[in-house]
């Protein structure tokens, strides 16, 4: 009975047993064939001196460093520059950089405008010796200088002191009285010469404390992170760190230019009023030569 049931068996397996066979037959071939043809390939692949064949050769070579390249000069944007710093920082923070922006801005408006009104002046001064002095009176000068020229303002103050010169005034002696006139004009063209150069003063001292300000604030962002944390991480620390730098660079920034641009202004204020007082000495003398020929 029971070999009658293994004979069965083994006939409906024998089919399935051959065809098994047949299908692994090939693969063993191919895989038996692939080794021994390599090294035939080998040896006549390597005299082989075609041209096309090292140029077709040349651009597979050239398309791997294509792809380093191409990466190295994507843009990556950075979390930490100063567009970042505006977007996540809190009002203390936007507020120290307002001031910054703001107390920049009013410095630079001061170097720009006072440097062409120093230009202005000596043009001026320029007209002054060409014009001025080559008239016959001194109303006849006065009326060839620009309107609004500080020239113009000690000349029209000489002219109106010799007509001022009456009643209580008239006790004054004449000379003291034009002098006085004269000197009281020329003040107040260097009053207003000197005006912004206390803006610049008070940002060259004050900019950097308050980029210091800022350094603080954000140093004690980074210590709060820190101790929220746990640990002294560099992804917890790395931005309210660099927030710190930023404030102090910015400082000092608004600061430099200030300094700079007061020094510079300065000296060119004291040449101005050179050619000023110049002009309001050589008046008072003509003033007073004038009313002794009269």
């Amino acid at each position: 009975m029971m070999k009658t049931f293994f004979a069965k068996l083994m006939a409906a397996a024998a089919p399935l047993v051959l065809a098994l066979s047949l299908t692994a037959a090939p693969n063993a071939a191919n895989a038996q064939a692939t080794p021994e043809a390599a090294p035939a390939v080998a040896p006549t692949a390597a005299p082989a001196t075609d041209p096309s064949a090292g140029s077709a050769a040349a651009p597979a070579s050239t398309t791997p460093a294509a792809v380093p390249a191409a990466a190295a000069t994507t843009k990556v944007d950075n979390p930490y520059g100063i567009g970042a710093l505006w977007a996540q920082s809190d009002l203390v923070a936007k507020a120290v950089l307002a001031i910054l922006a703001i107390m920049s801005m009013g410095s630079w408006y001061v170097i720009v405008t006072k440097l062409l009104e120093q230009m202005r002046m000596g043009r001026q001064a320029k007209e002054v010796d060409n014009e001025f002095w080559n008239e016959r009176t001194v109303q006849d000068g006065t009326a060839k200088l620009a309107e609004g020229s500080p020239f113009r303002f000690i000349a029209d103050a000489g002219v109106h002191a010799t007509r001022k010169h009456d009643g209580l005034r008239g006790k004054v002696d004449f000379a003291d009285f034009v002098d006085l006139c004269i000197h009281r004009a020329t003040e107040r063209v260097q009053r207003r010469l000197s005006n912004g150069m206390s803006l610049l003063a008070t940002v060259g001292s004050t900019a950097p404390f308050v980029g210091l300000f800022g350094t603080v604030w954000g140093i004690y962002h980074a210590l709060t992170a820190i101790g929220i944390a746990g640990q002294a991480s560099i992804d917890k620390v790395a931005g309210p760190v660099g927030e710190s730098l930023i404030m102090t660079a910015i400082g000092l920034a608004v600061a430099v230019p200030a300094v700079l641009g007061y020094n510079w202004l300065l000296r060119r204020n004291i040449t101005v009023m050179d050619d000023v007082r110049e002009f309001s000495g050589e008046l008072h003398s003509v003033i007073l030569a004038g009313s002794a020929a009269a």
